[in-house]
């Protein structure tokens, strides 16, 4: 996690282009949208028109693109011809989702391309594109209602950038919006890395990490089953998770109270509230949560469940572990996972007595027809 003491490091190892810190952090520069080795020869912007990274696929989720001068993506004295034509392809057309005909057009195996990427950068050529996709699309949600409202007075094409970026991810064009249920979508900034919030007026539909593989997916699937398009913008839940969030990360917070949308099966709904009812700090397996509710020999369809659900931290599937006490999978990375069971029971004995100081706003959940 990059704290504030660590920004006015980066900053001045940045200003003395230090390539000790080569690797160590990326820099975005809003003012141009480009994400910066910390030795890039470019003219040095400002420090508050930077924003900091651990790696390049955050600045691109960031919605940043690779700066042309320094080449980020890039090993400083190693440049692959095959990843930078890969590279260059994306920003030719950003939004493009890419499959094996696409590679063929270009004369790149697709398997080399992935090896290559994952070796330098830590993700796949696939990971990379669809980072730079999604961080296109969350910039619109990052920056609100008022982006949309800007680039319909402007009357742009349906052809446009910004159109195909909101409905590659939302579904929807924004102009098609206006006789239709409406969900909104909002950019939260975590200590674990930014994330995704969606709601009505009333109930929290989904929150996940933005880096979480099949996000997409997951936002498409919601947007069919309740029949709405989603639009950038904020709602009272939205506004309480993320004051909840601030408060869970600082360990301050042991319940979520945000009112949540359950949309999912019978049996994904009595896992979810069984997941609940895991208590701060400690840790179940998915045999405890089949016993739990009624089913001892349903462990691996308790597993699909708890990888189904879309409301992470709040539906602590973080809490549940393998028999064996191996931490299992998590959709938000097992890196993350470890963190939070450990922050969790750092902070139990300290948390335990405190109220929650936003209980008299909250509500129930809300269940799906």
């Amino acid at each position: 996690m990059i704290t504030e003491a660590n920004k006015k490091e980066f900053y001045q190892a940045m200003i003395a282009k230090n390539t000790e810190y080569e690797g160590i952090f990326y820099v975005g520069v809003k003012t141009t949208g480009v994400f910066c080795r910390p030795t890039c020869s470019a003219r040095k912007p400002k420090f508050e028109h930077c924003e900091f990274f651990e790696n390049a696929q955050q600045a691109l989720l960031a919605s940043f693109r690779p700066c042309k001068r320094c080449r980020p993506l890039s090993h400083p004295n190693q440049v692959s011809e095959l990843v930078q034509k890969l590279v260059e392809a994306v920003e030719e057309n950003p939004e493009k989702r890419w499959r094996d005909r696409d590679f063929k057009a270009l004369s790149v195996d697709a398997s080399t391309a992935r090896r290559q990427f994952k070796k330098r950068f830590g993700m796949t050529f696939i990971e990379y594109a669809r980072a730079r996709r999604m961080g296109l699309a969350m910039k619109q949600i990052r920056a609100g209602d008022a982006v949309i409202e800007a680039q319909l007075s402007l009357g742009y094409e349906s052809s446009s950038g910004f159109r195909d970026a909101f409905s590659r991810i939302m579904g929807t064009a924004p102009s098609l919006l206006r006789h239709s249920n409406i969900l909104k979508a909002s950019w939260l900034d975590t200590r674990l890395g930014p994330m995704i919030a969606i709601a009505d007026e009333d109930s929290l539909y989904l929150l996940e990490f933005v880096d979480r593989r099949g996000l997409e997916r997951e936002v498409e699937r919601l947007r069919q089953k309740v029949k709405s398009a989603i639009i950038p913008g904020h709602t009272l839940p939205i506004s309480l998770i993320n004051k909840e969030l601030a408060l869970y990360f600082d360990g301050k917070l042991t319940e979520f109270k945000t009112p949540l949308f359950f949309l999912g099966s019978p049996f994904q709904k009595r896992v979810w509230q069984e997941l609940i009812k895991i208590p701060y700090g400690e840790t179940l397996s998915y045999s405890d949560i089949a016993r739990a509710i009624g089913n001892p020999s349903a462990f691996r369809a308790v597993a699909q469940a708890n990888g189904a659900n879309q409301l992470a931290l709040v539906i602590p599937c973080h809490r549940v572990i393998n028999t064996n006490g191996e931490l299992g999978g998590y959709g938000g990375g097992l890196t993350r996972k470890k963190w939070l069971i450990n922050h969790e029971k750092e902070n139990l004995h300290e948390n335990s007595d405190k109220k929650h100081p936003f209980s008299n706003l909250l509500g129930p959940i809300k269940d799906s027809v």
